[in-house]
């Protein structure tokens, strides 16, 4: 494949192939199109001077020019690779970081999974935790009944406008079970990123402000405030 045509998710895919030592990478060149090339350049005449340029026109590129085109080429399109990739991490990032708050609402966060069920937790409209639970609506438990009562309970006792669900593991099941409940009012269901969350939830902020409380409820106390302001809790999660 030409080297312009790979993109730059496909080259870093690959050298990364090649530093594990799962793949060999090279770059292919037409070698005689460029000795003549080369000689047509520099040899002159057709005597025997002109034979032994020619000879020392294809040694040169065969040792020395060939793999300096090779090493350049690869570090070029390297660099390239790694700018576009660093262009499309900013604007996720951007996407991400300036995503728009929802203001002030009381928040039911969802953190889901299949084992372990989903760690759910209730916010007020500043973030601070007034409940933690664990529900069990996706497999192997099956427990619908159950999460939905308590589901539902927790939405009227706390008043709560959103829902707040993790992006992460079983998310599509358990967005499937949440929008299918039906409460006394407007509740809807959003689906955050929970990119760094299990980040947050160990670090040293999250064990200061919840000292009491395990990894699970903190990284679902992330996920909820990220629904309520992304950029004041991105923020907390170290680079």
């Amino acid at each position: 494949q030409p080297l312009r045509r790979v993109s730059s998710h496909q080259l870093l895919a690959i050298r990364r192939g090649e530093k594990e030592g799962f793949l060999k990478v090279g770059i292919a060149i037409n070698d005689d199109r460029a000795i003549d090339n080369i000689c047509r350049i520099v040899v002159k005449g057709s005597g025997k001077a002109s034979m032994l340029v020619e000879e020392a026109a294809e040694d040169s590129f065969k040792r020395l020019v060939k793999p300096s085109i090779e090493t350049e080429f690869a570090a070029l399109s390297k660099s390239k690779a790694d700018d576009e990739a660093i262009d499309m991490f900013a604007q996720n990032a951007r996407q991400l970081l300036f995503a728009p708050p929802l203001g002030h609402k009381r928040i039911l966060a969802v953190d889901p999974g299949f084992r372990t069920g989903c760690k759910v937790v209730c916010l007020d409209e500043n973030g601070n935790l007034l409940h933690h639970d664990v529900i069990y609506p996706t497999a192997p438990n099956y427990d619908i009944d159950g999460a939905t009562e308590k589901v539902c309970a927790l939405v009227e006792k706390y008043a709560i406008d959103a829902i707040s669900l993790g992006n992460g593991t079983a998310s599509r099941e358990t967005e499937r079970f949440l929008k299918r409940l039906r409460h006394s009012r407007k509740v809807d269901v959003y689906v955050v990123s929970e990119n760094g969350a299990s980040i947050y939830s160990a670090s040293k902020i999250a064990r200061d402000e919840f000292p009491d409380k395990d990894v699970t409820v903190r990284g679902a106390v992330s996920i909820g405030r990220r629904l309520l302001d992304p950029l004041a809790e991105l923020v907390k999660i170290d680079p």
